[in-house]
């Protein structure tokens, strides 16, 4: 893998060990400046580990990470001046105001006094809080209090953000204004590193990784993976009743893959044309009536569940 400077981050081979358990396990990949890169996974994929050790609050295992050209084993302290984090767990202090806590993060990162108010004017503009400084954090919602907790992040202006699930638990129209505020950063040349398990969300990015119990398993922009990235060919199946549809694809040779989506099936197949006619003369022998069968696109959804699906077989094949 070649370094260059157009990467804010650079990953080869990185691992993370706790005792027997690897959390991750030995990723690579880069991230280039100004770019959106989510990292979509489960819960207890790696992500949230991995996000540590590139703010060099983890010490990896093995391999190697730098983020702004520092290494994160060797001069985590210089990385941390260079990048803003957002944790998980929601990080500012709910029983400090908003203004204490956007003055409380500025010292904390050492803003110049000639950009304090500036940057604690942008701050407040960016959460939507002009003029509601006395508040206290804790009654927020849960909107601003994310938006809060990003301006409070990236005050300092650092070049690159590491934002790990940042809207969870957040409804869908602040989740919406939350990543406006994102891509506003990046078109001004800030690198923003995602993690996230809402697959709506990951079409926001520029590219992704898929991490599932510690490895990459696909990695590229959201059009590649849908195109690229699925085992066969994606058919949607509307039928009743579905839990007994759903044990029956199963035992068809010529299904890769099924699982349940909403009131239907999403069935991967080699071939829909051929598996067409076979799979609707098998279910209606079992007395199951099916009203739409047709192929249809794959979302980002379909392909991790294609994707880690074959991924859990292979390694239950080899145990």
């Amino acid at each position: 893998m070649v370094e260059t400077a157009a990467n804010a981050v650079v990953i080869e081979n990185l691992l993370k060990r706790f005792g027997t358990f690897v959390a991750v396990d030995r990723i690579s990949l880069q991230v280039r400046m100004g770019e959106v890169f989510g990292f979509l996974g489960p819960n207890g994929a790696g992500k949230s580990t991995t996000i540590r050790m590139l703010c060099g609050l983890l010490r990896p295992t093995g391999g190697r990470a730098t983020v702004a050209g520092y290494d994160v084993s060797h001069r985590p302290e210089q990385v941390r001046q260079h990048i803003g984090y957002m944790s998980q767990k929601f990080s500012l202090y709910n029983d400090l105001t908003v203004i204490e806590n956007i003055r409380l993060f500025a010292g904390l990162y050492s803003v110049a006094r000639n950009e304090l108010h500036s940057r604690v004017a942008w701050a407040l503009e960016m959460a939507g809080l002009e003029g509601q400084q006395t508040l206290i954090t804790g009654t927020l919602p849960g909107g601003w209090k994310q938006r809060l907790a990003l301006g409070c992040a990236v005050l300092h202006r650092p070049p690159i953000i590491f934002l790990d699930e940042p809207t969870s638990g957040v409804d869908p129209v602040s989740r919406r204004r939350f990543w406006e505020l994102i891509h506003q950063m990046a078109e001004e040349g800030v690198t923003v590193f995602v993690t996230t398990h809402y697959m709506e969300e990951a079409e926001y990015c520029n590219r992704l990784a898929l991490i599932d119990r510690g490895k990459i398993v696909s990695l590229g922009t959201p059009t590649e993976l849908k195109q690229d990235a699925m085992r066969g060919e994606l058919l949607l199946l509307e039928c009743a009743p579905l839990g007994p549809a759903l044990d029956a694809v199963h035992s068809l040779p010529d299904v890769h893959d099924a699982a349940v989506f909403g009131n239907a099936l999403h069935l991967v197949v080699k071939n829909v044309e051929a598996a067409g006619p076979h799979l609707r003369s098998h279910l209606e022998a079992k007395g199951i009536t099916i009203s739409r069968i047709e192929r249809i696109r794959p979302s980002l959804e379909d392909v991790f569940v294609s994707l880690t699906t074959e991924r859990g077989r292979q390694q239950e094949r080899e145990s």
